[in-house]
């Protein structure tokens, strides 16, 4: 007689294990600890055999039939289901030994050992943010060009132009090594040429290697110039906003008890916020005594009734060095969206809103100058204790959460990264 649920809810446990049979081979064997498992009994080439078929309640009467019909299905197509449930394991594994992120990873303890640490955290974070939540459990060999295309479009489309080209071009290096080490034939990175923009450059020069700004930065402390110009230096990389906005700083917008400054950005005729970290507040102090009673925090060494001249940072930079090619006014405002973002981890929306972007909210609204302030001034005064670090003691960037961690210092060159796109 064919069991019920009622039957097997009554069912109880003996001294041996008991067999409750259904029907076309199927039974539930009871352990004499309670335990009930689900059997099915059946013969392939004249022999018999036995499968597991799940444990009651989890599976039910109802799906225990539904595997029995399967199984049975696979004996009368010739296929032995044990043998098919050990082949499909087998292949789920191999899946999961072969995914991207597997392969990733398998590369990445490779090669990172020739690398300088800064450079291998970026590559490594640059997948674990932008990567590996897309595409990181698909089979290395299964994954297309539309697939991967659509991964490096997110990056685009928030505006990391240059990011987007590094992250292709590692994909293709992972590709390529898959494609040696027999997980994968083909590298569909290569389809792809093309298909996003190229990255802006050359009329907003900077450099966003870590080992070269920390140059940069002990350059422009011991610049030995006039004192506005020397804290108009210090200044630009820890607010990073344009070049005009910081020659033309005004006293009665710097509220140095807030810890503030607030202006209208000229560029989109917006109301604009920028957290002033320790360091900031310190230098503004420093120059308050020279420059606070007139208009401008840096005036003109010609006249205090005007802002500085556009010309004097460059010449400053110039003088000690720093070429052209290299760093320009604006060059600041690159050199923290790249390094806060591939670097430190930063939430891309929050360094956008803090560039005074066109920025906007899930619905299409433009986000308020107050957005997110609590966490930029978080932000703003990680990324001045990371410049703090660098100049002391050269690029470091072990990072955790919305903190960084200073880790190892810097003990061979740097490789550059393939010339796909700048960053």
């Amino acid at each position: 007689m064919p069991l019920t649920d009622v039957s097997i809810r009554k069912a109880k446990a003996g001294e041996k294990s008991i067999r409750l049979f259904d029907e076309r081979g199927l039974y539930l064997e009871i352990s004499p600890s309670g335990g009930k498992w689900w059997r099915l009994k059946y013969r392939f080439e004249g022999k018999e055999k036995r499968l597991s078929l799940g444990v009651y309640p989890d599976v039910g009467l109802k799906e225990a039939r539904e595997r029995r019909d399967a199984a049975r299905k696979l004996v009368a197509d010739g296929v032995d289901p044990s043998e098919n449930r050990k082949a499909q394991k087998a292949a789920k594994e191999n899946r999961e030994e072969n995914s991207f992120e597997v392969v990733t990873r398998e590369w990445f303890a490779k090669y990172s050992s020739t690398w300088v640490d800064y450079h291998g955290d970026r590559i490594l974070k640059r997948f674990e943010r932008d990567i590996f939540p897309w595409i990181g459990a698909r089979p290395v060999s299964e994954i297309t060009a539309p697939e991967l295309l659509a991964v490096i479009r997110r990056i685009e489309s928030r505006g990391a132009v240059e990011t987007s080209h590094r992250a292709l071009s590692n994909c293709g290096q992972v590709f390529r090594y898959a494609i040696a080490t027999g997980r994968a034939e083909r590298d569909p990175s290569g389809d792809l040429k093309g298909a996003i923009p190229p990255a802006k450059g050359g009329h907003m020069a900077a450099t966003t290697d870590p080992k070269r700004v920390a140059e940069i930065l002990r350059a422009m402390e011991s610049y030995e110039g006039t004192l506005i110009v020397k804290c108009a230096l210090r200044l630009a990389p820890l607010v990073f906003v344009r070049p005009g906005e910081l020659r033309k700083a005004e006293w009665s917008h710097v509220d140095l008890d807030a810890a503030e400054w607030r202006y209208l950005v000229t560029k989109t005729q917006t109301q604009h916020i920028v957290p002033l970290c320790t360091q900031a507040l310190a230098i503004l102090k420093e120059l308050q005594p020279l420059t606070g009673k007139g208009r401008y925090v840096f005036p003109s060494a010609r006249s205090n009734t005007r802002p500085m001249s556009d010309n004097a940072i460059l010449a400053a930079m110039r003088r000690m060095g720093i070429g052209k090619e290299e760093m320009s006014g604006h060059g600041f405002r690159a050199v923290a969206r790249t390094i806060m973002d591939e670097v430190l981890g930063i939430r891309p929306d929050f360094i956008e809103h803090q560039l005074a972007h066109a920025v906007k909210d899930p619905n299409g609204r433009a986000y308020n100058r107050t957005a997110h302030l609590a966490e930029r001034r978080k932000m703003m005064q990680q990324w001045a204790d990371y410049l703090d670090h660098l100049k002391a003691e050269g690029p470091v960037v072990r990072k955790k959460a919305h903190g960084h961690s200073l880790g190892n210092r810097e003990k061979k060159p740097a490789k550059p990264e393939k010339p796909e796109g700048v960053g």
